[in-house]
């Protein structure tokens, strides 16, 4: 083939070539992925690229690439314009509001996208690249690429798995946006002792073998410094760079190399060391400004000539980023700062880029300047680029005056990094803030900064809270009663993530009662369901049931829906969930979709809805593992592991665990380690280990116990009733239970009336147990799948044994055929030999949707048999309409069916 990579190509390198010829082979035939090459400066990454894009040239394949640029960092999108340039044809087909968000976010017209509308928007104009011929991304330098750029790349390479698309990075480091976003990678690795010696050789010849040795010493298999250190020898005596650790050694020969140049030349080359992304008229111009002489095409041949710089287009660029920092480290401070105020000039057109400059020209304070990059800040939050906004603040605090200014920015900023799940920058920024000037309602701002980067901090939940409820009253006596209700909020939500006692929790809603706000409001009910769930839950429960929320408001539905959800309204609140969700997709708001998926999934188990579980909770793991949400992100695996262990996938829902287990953050949390236990307590059972499920399921009755929750552990009643009968513990159980009854009329919701039901009937003796089981099939517990099919197993297992056989047939049967249709497989065989033993076989389950597609894909069809098109669907969940076609070009023969028309009859199968 035209396009194959020669094993030749790099001296040492095969392996890693073999591993991009196949990447770049399966990319060709339709299969995507992408990969990050990692490695110290001068490894090779950028050769290895290299090669890949002559190849991939070769075939005709469409490439495009960027490369990061350290003092772009801060600009939004940069480097994904410097990408996706050479595609603006393809833009014409991509409906309108996508181009509009690419327009938009590359400064073409006015507009505030949002971060994942524009990675949308990439991802479909990637695809339709890639649907005319094959094409590569290639990221050089991902450690410095802008903060926007990188999410929306990342946010690209994880799907496309479906696309002819090849997404090649490269980065130095350990700590970048590549390894934040999961992408898989590869480590280079230095040249063995043959492959250096070759490559040796092969550079310089004639040397003696004991300069050889020293090389090959000093090297230490860099293929970078094999060929540069050989040549600096020859052109320097200089032999103290043999001190320096090896990047400073090549940066030193590079810098040697440079010396061989004119004055003017070596101004140029400060000048483009400061703007690497400045095109060559206006570096011509800046440096003639800079070295008071002109300067001109000629010089700019002098550098070329000695191998430091080359051009790319319209551009000059450094063959090598180390010899762009040995340019800019090494040119004297004066030389510096002069080049970022001439480009400020110079780049007037371009008044970010301007900003910029004018603040690197800068020496100690500058208020003006900095007020310029707060508006900036302001400007890139609002089209999603939070990082830059950061960045800007970040540099802001450096230029302002007053120290109390400086802290309020640097607060501000990180507030920002907050709000992208940056924990460490976050806590970097307040860090280096001053926090003894603050006032009361900065004192609230960082308090809620520090809930959300910093919740471990502060392990004494108790103490915690009524440092939140202090603070929630200073901020009410400063004039801000929104800031007070929200740190009240962030107080009332660790009474439900942890636990506190009963005086912390009145504190928190006498606090609330003083900031006069409606009863009706949201805000109230929330903090109130949170914090006194028996005493105001009942109230509560009136006023969600009288009122009429706007249903475009998405804070608002949020907090209702936790509060109904909290208090045991499941139906209610999931239906509050579901449209706050909807808003949060429409506005491409993933970071709050991911908590919102999370929190409204685990109760819609109990609601029989599990392929929608499945799917949601899958996807608000993937939300949130892509924006650092460890919390969320735990819960999204909660509802998996249970999901995976109602439906018998034991190691599925095992591995789920371990990974529950191993996150820092889910620890402490109650709300997550009781579904845990409830999870094992599951498995336990499923596995025929009775004794060892019900001693699991008791440990969250018992208040000590890290896996109790004073709400939730009501919720696990049916599971601890199953494992009390198998167990011989039912006297055990009842004592356990023995409050359920009080609590479920003081709060008489769904769910806590559905369970003591169901734990009524499971437990009741012989002489009251056809009543009870009668009062709970057609009572709440009655009217949930997952509940109504377990009690009916119960009860026909209870009729078989009192030899009322004929009895006992009905309910097992309506069990087997809900847990078939739920996809709970343990227990409709347990139905079955039920059945069985009751004189009744039946057949096998019929394979269904369910079996036959993974989670995205069901979702995907369902979506397609309600009527909705390739775009819509890929718009809502986040794929490229093309990986949706190619989706459901698989699932056809699966469900056998061949169009798209014959969709709904396949899903309503297991409807």
């Amino acid at each position: 083939m035209n396009g194959e990579i020669p094993q030749s190509a790099l001296i040492g390198r095969d392996r890693y070539l073999s591993t991009l010829r196949d990447l770049l082979d399966r990319a060709v035939a339709g299969n995507g992925s992408a990969i990050v090459l990692r490695g110290p400066a001068g490894i090779g990454k950028s050769a290895l690229l290299k090669v890949i894009r002559e190849a991939a040239t070769n075939q005709h394949l469409t490439v495009v690439s960027a490369v990061g640029v350290e003092n772009e960092a801060g600009l939004p999108f940069a480097g994904l314009h410097q990408l996706l340039r050479p595609l603006h044809a393809e833009m014409a087909k991509l409906p309108v509001s996508h181009q509009r968000s690419l327009r938009a976010a590359f400064g073409q017209e006015d507009g505030s996208p949002d971060l994942y509308a524009v990675a949308l928007a990439a991802l479909q104009l990637i695809g339709e690249a890639a649907a005319t011929r094959p094409t590569i991304v290639i990221l050089d330098d991902l450690q410095w690429l802008d903060s926007c750029s990188a999410n929306v790349l990342g946010f690209l390479a994880r799907r496309i798995g479906s696309d002819a698309v090849l997404v090649l990075g490269a980065a130095r480091g350990s700590e970048d946006s590549a390894r934040r976003a999961g992408l898989p990678e590869i480590t280079i690795e230095p040249l063995d002792d043959h492959a250096a010696a070759t490559l040796l050789e092969a550079q310089a010849p004639l040397l003696s073998s004991t300069v050889r040795q020293r090389l090959l010493g000093q090297a230490a298999g860099n293929p970078l410094a094999l060929i540069e250190l050989p040549r600096a020898m020859r052109e320097t005596t200089d032999r103290v760079v043999e001190d320096f650790p090896l990047t400073a050694r090549l940066e030193a020969a590079f810098a040697a190399r440079s010396a061989e140049l004119s004055e003017p030349a070596r101004t140029l080359l400060v000048v483009l060391a400061a703007d690497v992304t400045c095109d060559a008229g206006r570096l011509l111009r800046a440096a003639t400004e800079l070295a008071g002489t002109p300067v001109g095409t000629a010089h700019l041949q002098e550098a070329i000539d000695v191998g430091l710089v080359e051009m790319a287009g319209p551009l000059l660029r450094f063959r090598h980023p180390l010899m762009r920092s040995a340019t800019y480290v090494r040119a004297s401070l004066t030389l510096r700062l002069g080049a970022h105020s001439i480009l400020a000039e110079v780049l007037a057109g371009f008044p970010d880029k301007q900003l910029w400059h004018r603040a690197a020209a800068t020496l100690g304070t500058d208020d003006a300047i900095a007020a310029q990059l707060e508006d900036y800040a302001q400007r890139s939050r609002a089209c999603g680029a939070i990082m830059a906004a950061v960045a800007a603040l970040d540099r802001a605090a450096e230029l302002s005056e007053r120290p109390d200014r400086t802290t309020a920015l640097l607060l501000h900023a990180a507030e920002l990094a907050s709000e992208t799940g940056a924990r460490r920058e976050a806590i970097d920024l307040l860090d280096r803030a001053d926090l003894s000037v603050l006032g009361p309602i900065e004192r609230a701002r960082l308090a809620v900064v520090e809930e959300v980067v910093a919740f471990q901090r502060y392990g004494d939940s108790d103490r915690r809270i009524r440092e939140l409820v202090d603070i929630a009253a200073d901020v009410h006596v400063a004039g801000n009663t929104d800031l007070a209700a929200g740190i009240l909020w962030c107080a009332a939500a660790r009474c439900s993530s942890q636990d506190a006692g009963d005086v912390t929790r009145k504190d928190i809603a006498a606090q609330l009662d003083t900031l006069g706000l409606p009863a009706h409001d949201a805000r109230v009910l929330a903090v109130g369901a949170l914090s006194l769930p028996w005493e105001r839950g009942h109230g509560i429960l009136a006023q969600l049931e009288q009122l009429d929320p706007d249903r475009t408001d998405a804070a608002t539905l949020r907090l209702l829906g936790y509060a109904a959800l909290f208090l045991g309204d499941f139906r209610r609140g999931t239906a509050y969930i579901d449209d706050a969700a909807a808003i949060s997709r429409s506005e491409g708001r993933l970071g709050l979709l991911s908590g919102i998926l999370g929190a409204g999934n685990w109760t819609r188990i109990w609601l029989g809805d599990w392929d929608t579980v499945r799917a949601e909770s899958e996807e608000a793991r993937t939300f949130a593992e892509e924006n650092g949400q460890e919390f969320y992100a735990a819960t999204g695996r909660a509802n998996l592991a249970m999901i995976a262990a109602l439906r018998g996938e034991s190691a599925l829902a095992t591995d789920h665990l371990r990974a529950i287990d191993a996150s820092p953050l889910a620890a402490g949390m109650r709300c997550i380690q009781i579904a845990a236990q409830q999870t094992r307590g599951v498995l336990l059972l499923l596995e025929g280990r009775a004794d060892d499920a019900f001693a699991a399921l008791a440990r969250v009755y018992d208040p000590a116990d890290p896996v109790s929750h004073p709400m939730q552990c009501w919720w696990v009643a049916p599971e601890l009733a199953d494992a009390a009968v198998a167990s011989g513990n039912i006297d055990v159980a009842r004592e356990l239970l023995a409050d359920l009854p009080i609590f479920s009329k003081r709060v008489p919701t769904s769910m806590l009336l559905a369970v003591d039901e169901y734990s009524r009937a499971v437990l009741a003796d012989g002489d009251h147990a056809d009543a009870a089981y009668t009062a709970a099939l057609t009572g709440s517990a009655g009217a949930w799948p997952l509940y109504r099919a377990r009690l009916q197993l119960h009860h026909g297992r209870r009729l078989r044994r009192l030899r009322r056989t004929s009895q006992a047939r009905e309910p097992l049967r309506e069990a087997r055929d809900i847990f078939d249709a739920l996809g709970a497989d343990p227990w409709a065989q347990a139905a079955r030999n039920e059945l069985r033993a009751a004189g009744e076989t039946s057949t096998r389950r019929s394979p269904t949707a369910r079996d036959q597609l993974t989670s995205q894909e069901l979702q995907i069809a369902t979506l397609a048999a309600d009527g909705l098109t390739n775009r819509q669907i890929a718009e809502r969940l986040y794929l490229s309409h093309r990986t949706v076609g190619s989706h459901l070009y698989r699932i056809y023969p699966r469900l056998g069916i061949t169009s798209r028309v014959e969709l709904a009859g396949a899903i309503s199968a297991i409807s």
